[in-house]
């Protein structure tokens, strides 16, 4: 069974950042892409940041310049260091992980970050 548990959400104020951290269970070279995704109450689950398993990378337009994903094998952990944080970046933020074939999706429980005005 494949685990996924993320850490480093909190409260920060507009400006500040925060490192969110992903750690899998078993090797994370196993999967696909993995990455982060963002919900706020009442909207849709989104892509934030999204690592291939060849270390490509993309982010949703919002968060381009701002955020950075990468991971570390060794440690099987992706992280999303956040800087310059917004308002609109609020949410619980939940870690992604994806086989390709056959296709199947894990996610961790996900943790709360909230950046304050």
């Amino acid at each position: 069974q494949v685990q996924l548990v993320e850490s480093g959400g909190g409260l920060v104020q507009a400006g500040g950042s925060l490192r969110l951290s992903c750690a899998a269970s078993g090797n994370i070279l196993r999967f696909n892409a993995m990455g982060w995704y963002r919900q706020a109450p009442g909207k849709q689950r989104e892509l934030v940041a999204g690592i291939t398993s060849t270390g490509s990378t993309n982010y949703e337009d919002s968060v381009k310049g701002r955020f950075t994903i990468s991971r570390d094998n060794a440690k099987n952990t992706v992280y999303l260091q956040m800087n310059s944080l917004k308002p609109e970046d609020t949410g619980a933020y939940y870690c992604n992980a994806r086989i390709s074939y056959p296709a199947f999706t894990y996610w961790g429980q996900g943790t709360q970050v909230t950046v304050s005005s």
